[in-house]
């Protein structure tokens, strides 16, 4: 389906629970199709890396979690665009003007933010060998950040452009930008990693080359589309871009920083995991890294219904309908919990096959990477639930712009329960990897748990709009 043909959102509520889970897929759908393209994007990283050898391919496997916790950080801070857009649309308050403003500050916030990670990134080598990394790894992985880092702005920039002009209605270019990231990606890194078409063999640099070509692409991508589309040019998104509005930027920092940390408490879970493998040795690093990439590819789906939810359930915010929240976040639940069963099954049944994808399942040489990766994916594949469900609460409540108290779950759940669980068994019991996984199911069920009984609890608390009571029981559960 073109662009083109989406239609922009309003603030009618829905007729029916049917109506809303028929909205929230239509706005979903072009999200995950294009998460998935992105992790695509990223798969096709480590699936030529992994052909260079285990240093390299551990080295990318390392630098990567580095500059995807740090960008995952900014996405979340920058992501707060999302539900104050909801809003002013719900309540067609000058939306014109208020989205504007709020886009020109997500751009703003977006490279004050980033100049202080980039110099800290500069310093990877060194973070990395006092974490007790291997030294080769440590110092391949520093030359891969070097390049990454350029990244970094272009990265968060363009996710403001696309959470804008998901919230606007525009979804759908949201996946053709994605498709042209996965091709562009695949052309970069064929030529840049091993030298064809005449270009020079670069290795593990020539894959964070490919990276920081990407992504400038997309960015690019973006703003030709914020400015070119029917639809959105009305919004004169670029308009007037030096001009500062300090209390929408400050409401982008309030909502966003917990969101920020929420999200680095999440993303270091993951790559304090990887960290500790390396302490067991290179191939559980290798098998982490794709047992852990496979779980992220699935988990793109509740995560992009979660985007979703935190608009749909902004719009009802927006225009202080209690029944529009609770339809918006039953049809969320509905379809990001459903999906993450099929997952699970899957991993269950097919591991070899889906390792087979990044790694050669017939070469002895991997034999060791290989049964290491089949245990953790039965790990991933008890957790897929839990995953989804903490996702989609998360997204709910950011659309009542709730942020806080979830972050303090955050930061309980994945670190308390989480980090500690996979030390306590990895090191403690012997478990090594099998308990680090362990601790990752742990922490993602902890945190969904209390999410969930956050956002069934709403009326109670306060989240509503304003003095709004809910009117029914149906309303007030959610039926979460």
């Amino acid at each position: 389906m073109h662009a083109a043909s989406l239609t922009l959102p309003t603030g009618a509520p829905p007729a029916s629970q049917r109506a809303e889970f028929a909205a929230l897929l239509r706005l979903a759908s072009p999200l995950v199709a294009a998460n998935l393209l992105q992790v695509a994007v990223y798969a096709v990283d480590v699936i030529f890396v992994a052909r260079l050898g285990t240093v390299e391919f551990a080295a990318a496997t390392l630098g990567v979690y580095f500059y995807g916790t740090i960008a995952f950080a900014l996405a979340g801070l920058t992501s707060a665009v999302a539900p104050i857009i909801a809003a002013e649309l719900g309540a067609r308050r000058h939306a014109v003007r208020e989205v504007r403003r709020s886009f020109r500050m997500g751009l703003w916030l977006t490279v004050l933010a980033a100049l202080p990670m980039i110099a800290l990134m500069l310093f990877g080598e060194s973070i990395l060998l006092a974490l007790g990394q291997d030294p080769a790894v440590a110092r391949r992985s520093g030359a891969f950040l070097d390049i990454l880092l350029v990244a970094l702005i272009p990265s968060t920039a363009a996710g403001v452009m696309r959470i804008t002009a998901s919230a606007l209605g525009r979804q759908g270019w949201v996946m053709v930008v994605a498709m042209l990231g996965l091709v562009i990606s695949l052309f970069a890194n064929w030529t840049l990693v091993f030298g064809n078409l005449g270009f020079p063999a670069l290795g593990l640099e020539g894959s964070a080359l490919a990276s920081v070509i990407t992504t400038i692409a997309m960015m690019l991508a973006y703003a030709v589309i914020l400015t070119a589309d029917p639809r959105l040019r009305r919004y004169r998104l670029f308009g007037r871009w030096w001009r500062s509005e300090w209390s929408r930027l400050a409401e982008l920092v309030r909502l966003g920083l917990p969101i920020a940390l929420t999200m680095t408490f999440e993303g270091a879970l993951f790559g304090g995991a990887a960290f500790l493998m390396g302490l067991f040795g290179v191939a559980e690093v290798a098998a982490h890294a794709i047992a852990l990439n496979i779980a992220a590819f699935a988990f793109q789906v509740p995560f992009g219904v979660a985007q979703a939810a935190t608009i749909r359930v902004g719009m009802g915010y927006g225009a202080g309908d209690a029944r529009w929240i609770a339809r918006a976040g039953l049809a969320a639940y509905a379809l990001g919990i459903g999906f993450m069963a099929l997952t699970a099954v899957t991993m269950w049944l097919a591991p070899m096959w889906i390792i087979g994808i990044y790694i050669d399942t017939g070469d002895r040489a991997n034999a060791t990477v290989i049964a290491l990766a089949v245990q953790y994916l039965a790990i991933a594949a008890m957790f897929q639930l839990a995953d989804g469900a903490q996702a989609v609460a998360a997204g709910v409540l950011r659309g009542l712009q709730d942020t806080r108290v979830p972050m303090l779950i955050a930061a309980s759940g994945y670190w308390i329960a989480g980090f500690g669980t996979a030390i306590l068994l990895g090191f403690g019991l012997g478990w090594e990897g099998v308990g680090v996984w362990t601790g990752l199911a742990v922490g993602l069920l902890a945190v969904a748990l209390l999410l969930i009984w956050r956002w069934r609890a709403r009326a109670r608390l306060g989240l509503l709009p304003g003095n709004l009571a809910a009117p029914t029981d149906e309303i007030a559960t959610g039926a979460a």
